[in-house]
């Protein structure tokens, strides 16, 4: 598949990822898996208590890595968990374990048999990752293995993240 056919697979949208009707929703989680602000607590609240009862048994998930759950209550039929990076300057390899977010949640979403997927700003929130950095690495993700997925989305939560993915989808996709 070539670059052209990869970009037009890659989408953004401005609103409530919880309600997305894809196949895997993907979750900006803490360590814990246990809820907590943002998108992490919406997809907990969204999703239901069964949610809760399944992640306290996941003893958690590292920095970098993801952990897939059923979607419970949410039109998706997955949720795949992914711990990013806290930003401390860029010089701590918070770029690779970004990086690594993505690759973990795509593989996770491959072995389930994921078609379309949704993805929020990974670590831009409290986190503190600067947001085009954080959406050119989501954007280089997406593009590397676009070509096994039908649907590739960015759901922002404010118009300011969803103009820096849409710029930034231009730029590598022009």
């Amino acid at each position: 598949m070539d670059e052209k056919e990869a970009c037009k697979r890659l989408t953004v949208c401005m609103g409530d990822i919880t309600r997305l009707e894809v196949d895997a929703v993907v979750n900006a989680a803490n360590n814990t898996l246990l809820g907590g602000g943002g998108v992490d607590g919406a997809i907990h609240k969204a999703a239901g208590p069964e949610l809760m009862d399944l992640t306290r048994r996941l003893g958690g998930c590292p920095t970098g890595e993801a952990r897939v759950t059923p979607g419970f209550r949410l039109p998706a039929r997955w949720i795949i968990h992914t711990v990013g990076p806290v930003w401390r300057g860029g010089g701590q390899g918070e770029a690779g374990l970004l990086r690594r977010t993505y690759r973990n949640s795509f593989k996770l979403a491959l072995d389930k048999g994921v078609r379309t997927i949704a993805f929020p700003a990974i670590s831009t929130g409290v986190y503190g990752y600067p947001k085009e950095a954080a959406a050119r690495i989501a954007v280089a993700s997406a593009l590397e293995v676009a070509e096994a997925f039908e649907r590739i989305v960015f759901c922002t939560y404010s118009e300011r993240d969803e103009s820096v993915y849409r710029r930034v989808l231009e730029e590598f996709c022009g």
